[in-house]
């Protein structure tokens, strides 16, 4: 108890005091002189919060009266907590209640019965328990890309490829939010640090202001990009030499070239949000239920080309009209939201969607009443001749016809307009001229910095210690052995040219040759019993190391020999 109130006085007193309070004399208490106490905890309590003028004394105020913000305690894991101190710490705390007033918040992993579980009738009664759950690890990470990745706000953007690796990690390892953000820092040091134009990763005025101080250089960065190469193949000749050789021209065509993928980027991302309203409650959910995995899937192909694209538009020509429209005022409070104007008549026309949905009730009455009507003229007295006559001629006319209603021309009208948003917008990132500039796509790199291999590691390091070390001493051919080389990786390189046991004396000695041919210099400095007692305790050393790193194991099998427990150069 004595420690868990000197850990929280030491938190609140040193972290949780504004910077006035601190300069105070009264409440610059050093670490050593702190009395470790719940009316300590009150006294700082009342001298951080003197300054707010309360009327009513605070003894006789209650919880919902406090105007002082009251003092929040989290405890992450509740579980593993040591129940005799949080019941001891919540009586005490309950006594001062109005001079220190708490919060108590308790991560519980399991279920909120272990609340009664770890604490007695007698202290959870002291408790005013309320319940409350956090949002899931994938709605966080669909949060985070929508607002980093999934807006014009920040340029900076991944490539599918990595964008793969981040939600991998997170999806099949961690679920770690922490760690998909410092993967998503990662990603943007490696891109500002290995892209020479990364400079123009900014927002477009001061992206189109530093293009006017480009250094030549640079404009040559410029040319060497596949995607403005393949954007100068396309131009008539006359504009290429000018491309090539005129770098004011080249100037004013980045410029241009980056405000049109700013404009991309602000119609990319409307549609997507616009169909993703439409296909994210569709059965099966053939293009996801989450605005990131459409996202991903668009940034991998052509959407456009794909079978759950085409499976998701013959989903919507088989949906209601309340579904429709309850995905229209979806889709237009997206576009209503956006303060650009590049979709403005998109908008529009969504309008009148709705606008002809809603009319088509009145017009459903109408042809209601219309159809009474001809039946009840339709009821007169005739033959059974004439009446066989009258119905094979109506059975021709419907099979002859087979007329769309009005309903489904107009939802097959919706399907086509979202169809063609796609289609025109929904591009991939590559054909864009200067996409490399924004977009980070080094996978590879990521996936080395990320993703552990362990067993690769350390083969590598043991095998080529010169890939860690630098050291120019250690540089050596494939297949030699480096006598200036870690005694371990010396014992390494030995046991991969073994068998599956190992003798330990061969080893020893194989091991005493190549160490000694680094070692003649110092022969005369000490006798060889001294020298080989000392090769030999540095031999038993490597072998218990790779021992210990699961290389080798003690067996039974032959005297004197170990096995050997890996293949393959890992």
């Amino acid at each position: 108890m004595k420690h868990f109130l000197q850990k929280l006085a030491s938190q609140l007193m040193d972290c949780n005091v504004d910077v006035q309070s601190k300069e105070k004399e009264s409440v610059q208490v050093t670490q050593k002189k702190i009395p470790y106490s719940m009316d300590s905890l009150s006294t700082w309590y009342m001298s951080v919060t003197q300054k707010t003028d309360v009327k009513m004394p605070r003894k006789k105020r209650t919880p919902s009266q406090w105007q002082s913000p009251p003092v929040v305690l989290i405890l992450k894991d509740m579980e593993s907590f040591t129940t005799k101190v949080l019941q001891d710490f919540i009586i005490i705390s309950s006594q001062h209640l109005h001079e220190f007033p708490l919060i108590l918040i308790f991560g519980i992993a399991t279920s909120p019965v272990v609340v009664h579980r770890l604490l007695p009738h007698a202290v959870s009664s002291l408790l005013c328990i309320e319940l409350f759950q956090s949002l899931s690890c994938k709605e966080h990470l669909t949060t985070v890309l929508d607002k980093l990745l999934l807006t014009t706000q920040f340029p900076f953007k991944l490539s599918e490829k990595v964008l793969q690796v981040l939600t991998n990690i997170f999806l099949y390892h961690d679920f770690s939010i922490q760690n998909f953000i410092k993967g998503l820092q990662l990603s943007l040091l490696e891109h500002f640090y290995s892209q020479p134009l990364s400079v123009l990763c900014c927002n477009l005025p001061e992206a189109k202001r530093r293009i006017n101080f480009l250094s030549d250089n640079q404009c040559e960065n410029i040319r060497r990009l596949p995607s403005f190469r393949r954007y100068v193949e396309k131009q008539a000749s006359e504009k290429q030499v000018a491309l090539l050789t005129n770098e004011r021209f080249l100037k004013e065509e980045t410029q241009s070239l980056l405000e049109n993928l700013h404009v991309y980027h602000t119609n990319y991302f409307l549609v997507l949000r616009c169909l993703h309203q439409f296909t994210s409650s569709l059965p099966k959910y053939p293009l996801g239920r989450q605005i990131r995995e459409l996202y991903c899937t668009c940034l991998e192909k052509n959407i456009q080309d794909s079978e759950e694209y085409a499976s998701a538009l013959q989903l919507l020509r088989m949906l209601a009209k309340d579904e429709l429209m309850a995905m229209l005022q979806k889709c237009f409070k997206v576009f209503k939201s956006s303060s650009e104007k590049q979709l403005g008549n998109t908008a529009k026309r969504i309008e009148e969607f709705l606008a002809q949905f809603q009319s088509l009730d009145a017009e459903a009455k109408e042809e209601e009443e219309d159809t009474s009507e001809s039946q009840s003229k339709g009821l007169q007295k005739t033959d059974l001749y004439h009446l066989q006559k009258s119905l094979l001629e109506m059975k021709e006319l419907r099979r002859a016809s087979k007329r769309q209603t009005k309903f489904e021309v107009l939802r097959e009208q919706l399907v086509s307009f979202i169809d063609s948003l796609a289609r025109e917008y929904l591009l991939l990132p590559e054909t864009q001229p200067l996409h490399e500039v924004l977009y980070f796509s080094a996978a590879h790199t990521l996936r080395q910095h990320l993703n552990a291999a362990p067993r690769i590691a350390l083969h590598t390091a043991l095998n080529n210690p010169y890939y860690y070390l630098k050291n120019e001493a250690l540089r050596s051919d494939e297949g030699c052995i480096p006598n200036v080389a870690p005694d371990i990786c010396i014992a390494y390189k030995l046991h991969l040219e073994c068998s599956r046991l190992i003798n330990l004396v061969d080893w020893s000695e194989a091991f005493a040759t190549v160490v000694t041919a680094a070692e003649k210099m110092d022969a005369n400095s000490v006798t060889s019993e001294e020298r080989n007692e000392i090769i030999h305790a540095r031999f038993i050393r490597a072998v218990s190391e790779l021992e210990l790193l699961g290389f080798i194991k003690p067996t039974k099998q032959k005297t004197d020999h170990v096995a050997r427990l890996t293949w393959g150069g890992c």
